[in-house]
């Protein structure tokens, strides 16, 4: 069987723009820490360097042409450079200034032209100031001699620098470090979400799995706007469903409903792997669109440990009788039997978390049960503890006829549903197969209707169906 990761045309473009967006906080934490990062770096390794310019004009002293002035400057750019750099002119500076002048000073004469540009670098804009002020009023007195042909006049005075000259390189990409940064954690989320070996479309579940998927139920939003009581369970006979839930849970009941009475069954046990799959939500709708059919459907909460139905359906204990009760013998099923008129469904509900369900499990006559049970009802709905919670699933399946998993988009891992299914072949028990639910539209699909093919699912007979 296939078991590739993914394949590029089953990547959700709506499962992965989510996955960014949940993980938005932690792409912000990399930008944020790496501007901040680069920052501190910048503060520890730059030395920021002032300049302080003035232009010189060199004029031949005797001369009006031009041209000999740009003969001259260009003959004795590098003189002038050497006597601007001169240790005893530097030390005519420091007499002059009165301090210990730190910076570099240099000469450049301007192409084709008779200009040079005196420039003086320090860490300190002052000193840049002082120190190319007092070159300008003491090199004549350093190298009378070597000015005897020339002379310089100042064209443009030298100013205080306010910022400084250099830029630092790291400081220059802060932004695009960090944008850099952002976007290989975003790479990486998007390779975590690609390598995360769980159901993310409907293809890769027909592709993955190991059974039959009966049904896809939509994504269906309980916080709608403009609406109160937001938390109430999304059934399907409720007004504030959709009508593509509603019906996508019908078919859904129709497809499972087919299997068993092709297979002459009655008990379904309706299971997931984890918490949060929506199995009970599942169960219940199963039992309601049976109920619509006026099929005489029991609804069982089978799960000990911590019961839903009862909150599916808003109901409370107030003179009910409990599943725990029944296992105990403390109560007579048959005698104790609530009917919800509104829903058309008969019920067994637990009503609070059993202190020890594995002792309750002893004491329960299984098969009696599942047998009395057939006789009175067409079809018996079992909501049972997810698999990887408890074993209680096990002990159930010695009453269930076959085992419907419910697979929420982007939960389970592949490999522990498959393992899971393999468990339900070698308890004896038949498995129906899979329903794939909250999964949402991609933005990119290729079918029609909701987004997702259903024709094709229920005709893919996979390992599982053919052992049955």
């Amino acid at each position: 069987m296939n078991r590739e990761l993914f394949r590029l045309d089953e990547i959700s473009i709506r499962g992965l723009c989510l996955e960014l967006l949940q993980s938005l906080w932690m792409i912000l934490v990399i930008g944020v820490s790496l501007w901040l990062g680069i920052t501190g770096v910048h503060t520890l390794i730059y030395e920021p360097a002032y300049t302080s310019t003035a232009t010189l004009v060199v004029t031949v002293k005797g001369e009006s042409s031009a041209y000999s002035s740009l003969s001259v400057t260009s003959q004795m750019a590098d003189v002038f450079g050497e006597v601007f750099q001169s240790s005893a002119l530097r030390s005519r500076i420091i007499e002059d200034v009165g301090e210990e002048i730190t910076g570099d000073i240099t000469c450049t004469p301007i192409t084709d032209t008779n200009l040079l540009t005196l420039s003086v670098s320090s860490p300190d804009p002052r000193q840049a100031y002082l120190f190319i002020n007092s070159a300008l009023e003491n090199y004549e007195q350093v190298a009378q001699d070597v000015f005897s042909n020339a002379s310089l006049q100042i064209l443009q005075e030298p100013q205080v620098p306010s910022s400084p000259s250099n830029t630092s390189w790291i400081m220059a990409r802060r932004n695009l470090l960090t944008a850099a940064g952002m976007l290989a954690m975003a790479a990486v989320i998007c390779l975590f979400y690609l390598l995360r070996f769980t159901v993310k479309s409907p293809s890769s579940a027909s592709r993955l799995l190991d059974g039959t998927v009966r049904g896809i139920i939509p994504f269906e939003s309980k916080g709608i706007l403009g609406r109160k009581n937001t938390k109430k369970a999304l059934l399907l006979n409720s007004p504030l469903v959709s009508m593509d839930f509603a019906e996508a849970s019908r078919r859904a009941e129709a497809k499972v409903e087919y299997h068993m009475r092709r297979n002459d069954q009655k008990i379904l046990l309706v299971t997931s792997i984890s918490e949060n799959e929506g199995k009970s939500t599942v169960a219940a709708n199963i039992a309601l669109a049976l109920a619509e059919k006026h099929q005489k459907v029991l609804l069982v909460d089978g799960d000990l440990r911590q019961p839903a139905q009862y909150k599916v359906f808003e109901e409370k204990s107030a003179g009910r009788t409990s599943v725990e009760q029944v296992f105990t013998g403390k109560a007579s099923w048959k005698e104790n039997l609530y009917y919800n008129k509104a829903a058309g469904i008969w019920e067994l509900f637990q009503f609070s978390g059993a202190k020890d369900p594995a002792a309750v499990f002893a004491e329960a006559p299984m098969k009696t049960l599942a047998r009395e049970w057939k006789q009175e009802m067409d079809y018996i709905i079992i909501d049972c503890p997810p698999t990887a919670v408890s074993t209680d699933a096990e002990v159930w399946m010695e009453a269930a006829d076959t085992v419907l998993l419910v697979v929420r988009e982007d939960w389970s891992d592949v490999r522990i549903v498959n393992d899971t299914v393999d468990m339900i072949w070698q308890s004896g028990c038949d498995f129906s197969g899979f329903i794939l639910n909250a999964f949402h539209r991609d933005w990119i699909s290729q079918s029609s209707g909701y987004g997702y093919d259903y024709g094709n699912y229920g005709k893919n007979i996979r390992r599982g169906d053919q052992r049955g």
